[in-house]
C-alpha cells in the first residue's frame, strides 16, 4: 500500500511503500517532529519521542528499505521499533534510552482518507455495457472475474491474473460493440483515525441528541459513505440505521475509534447545533473499506449507489484521492440530477489541485469543503479552485469513555453536513434547501 505524507511545503514528500517495502524521500528542512508526524501518518505506526529531542531533517533519498530510511530520517538519535500482532507497531525515539520516549507523535493534520495519492490497481478493470449485453460472457471470454457490480449503470469490477493481462483485455473491451466504456479502477487508502486526548485536556462533552419522529415532509437521512461505524453510546446509536458494506466484513480495532465512528458523531454534534438537540435525521453508514487497507472508486461509487437507493440524501464524502474517475463521476451525476446533495473533503495536502471527488463541485454537483481554523484557511487544507465551502477542521469525539481529536478536511465536510440535514429537517423543506444555506453563509474562495 502506498502511503504519501505530504508536509505543510509542497516541496517536502515522504512516499512509504508498504507493498514493495521501500521508502523515497525529499525533504528540504523541517524539523524532526515535523518528520515523525509524517511518519506516524504513512505507516500507522504509534510514534513516542523523548521530549526535547529536536533538530532538522534535510534528506533526500529513494527506494530504501524502511531501517535505512529511518536511519537517514531521524538523523543522530536513537530508535527502537517493536512490532505488535493485535496492534499497531511502536516507534520509539529517543537521545538516552528508550523509556524515555514518552511523548505520543500526532499524526500529521494532512493525513486523512483523502490525502493520499490515487493509484492504478494494475489487475482491474472497470467496465460499463450496454443494455442487454452480460458481463459474464465477456468476463469468460477474457478470463477474468466479476469482482464487483453496480446494476443500475451497468457497470462492473472485473480483475485479471495480472497487469499484462489486464492492459490485453483493454484493447479488446474497447472495440467490443457490447461495451461502453472501460477504465482503469483506482485505490482510496484507508483515512488515518484520531488521536487519543489526555485526561486534562478540556474538551466539550458528548453531544447531546433527542431522535423526533420525522414529519411530515418525510425523514432526512444522511449517508455517511466511509469506514465502517462503531457503537457511539452516549445515547447516539439511535441516530445510527442498519450499517451497510459493500466491501466486505470490517475488522476494527476495538481501543480506537474508526475513521467513519468520528465522522459519525462529528456529523450528530454539527446536528445538535443547528436543530437544538431535537431531530428527526438518522444516518446510514456504508461502508467502502471492509478489512481492506484501501477502498477504491469502484467500490466508493458502489456505496454512494447503495445510499442513493435506500434514501439517503445528503451524502457525505469525507474520502478521497487524486484520481478522476468517470464511473464515479456518473454516479454522482446521476444522483445530483435527481435532487441528492454531496457533500465532499476537499483534502489536506496542500495543494491547488483536484481532489476527487470534491473536484466535481465545478459542475455544480458537490459541495468540496475546505477546512478552517479560527476562521482561516488551515495550514494543512486543500484550496483549489473547486473549493467552495469552508467550515471549522477540528472535531472532539467520544469512544470508550475517552475523547479524541479529529482534524481534517474529512471533519469539515461531516460538519458540514450535518448543517445541511439540520437546516432541511428544522424547517420542514429538501437537503437541497440545506445546501442553498450552506452556500449563503460558508461560500470559501479560494484566495482567502
Amino acid at each position: 500500500m502506498l502511503v504519501v505524507a505530504p508536509f505543510a511545503r509542497a516541496e517536502d514528500t515522504l512516499y512509504w511503500d508498504s507493498k514493495s517495502n521501500l521508502v523515497t524521500a525529499d525533504i528540504r528542512s523541517s524539523d524532526l517532529l515535523r518528520v515523525l508526524r509524517g511518519i506516524s501518518s504513512a505507516t500507522g505506526w504509534k510514534v513516542y519521542v523523548e521530549p526535547e529531542t529536536l533538530h532538522n531533517v534535510s534528506v533526500k533519498f529513494k527506494d530504501l528499505p524502511p531501517g535505512e530510511a529511518l536511519h537517514l530520517l531521524l538523523g543522530d538519535v536513537n530508535f527502537t521499533l517493536v512490532p505488535e500482532k493485535a496492534a499497531k507497531s511502536k516507534l520509539y525515539v529517543f537521545h538516552t534510552r528508550m523509556n524515555m520516549a514518552t511523548q505520543l507523535v500526532a499524526p500529521n493534520p494532512g493525513e486523512f482518507a483523502g490525502n493520499k495519492r490515487s493509484r492504478v490497481i494494475a489487475n482491474e478493470l472497470v467496465v460499463r455495457l450496454k443494455p442487454g449485453a452480460k458481463i459474464e460472457d465477456i468476463a469468460r471470454a477474457l478470463g477474468a472475474k466479476v469482482t464487483g457490480r453496480i446494476d443500475a449503470l451497468n457497470a462492473y469490477r472485473l480483475s485479471f491474473d495480472d497487469a499484462a493481462a489486464a492492459d490485453g483485455a483493454k484493447g479488446q473491451l474497447a472495440s467490443n460493440p457490447d461495451v461502453s466504456s472501460v477504465e482503469n479502477n483506482y485505490t482510496i487508502d484507508r483515512p488515518t483515525t484520531p488521536r487519543e486526548l489526555s485526561a486534562a485536556s478540556q474538551v466539550p462533552p458528548p453531544p447531546h441528541l433527542n431522535l423526533n419522529p420525522p414529519s411530515g415532509s418525510g425523514q432526512i437521512l444522511v449517508g455517511l459513505v466511509d469506514t465502517a461505524v462503531q457503537p457511539l453510546g452516549n445515547g447516539l446509536d439511535a441516530f445510527l440505521q442498519k450499517q451497510i458494506s459493500v466491501a466486505g466484513d470490517p475488522q476494527l480495532d476495538p481501543n480506537e475509534p474508526s475513521h467513519g465512528t468520528s465522522m459519525a458523531e462529528t456529523l450528530l454534534r454539527s446536528l445538535q447545533g443547528i436543530t437544538k438537540g431535537s431531530t428527526s435525521v438518522q444516518i446510514l453508514p456504508v461502508d467502502v473499506y471492509g478489512p481492506n487497507a484501501s477502498t477504491s472508486t469502484f467500490d466508493v461509487a458502489n456505496g454512494i449507489a447503495t445510499a442513493a437507493n435506500k434514501g439517503a440524501n445528503p451524502i457525505n464524502l469525507s474520502l478521497g484521492s487524486d484520481g478522476d474517475s468517470s464511473i464515479l463521476h456518473d454516479v454522482i451525476k446521476d444522483a445530483s440530477s435527481k435532487g441528492i446533495v454531496f457533500v465532499a473533503a476537499a483534502g489536506n495536502t496542500p495543494v491547488t489541485t483536484p481532489f476527487y471527488p470534491a473536484a466535481y463541485s465545478t459542475d455544480g454537483e458537490v459541495l468540496a469543503v475546505t477546512a478552517l481554523d479560527q476562521g482561516k484557511l488551515a495550514s494543512y487544507a486543500n484550496r483549489g479552485n473547486f473549493v467552495t465551502t469552508g467550515a471549522p477542521g477540528t472535531s472532539v469525539v467520544y469512544f470508550d469513555d475517552k475523547a479524541w481529536y479529529v482534524m481534517g478536511t474529512s471533519a469539515s465536510a461531516a460538519y458540514v453536513s450535518g448543517l445541511v440535514a439540520g437546516y432541511a429537517d428544522v424547517n420542514h423543506q429538501t437537503p437541497a434547501a440545506g445546501r442553498t444555506f450552506v452556500n449563503q453563509n460558508l461560500a470559501f474562495t479560494p484566495s482567502k
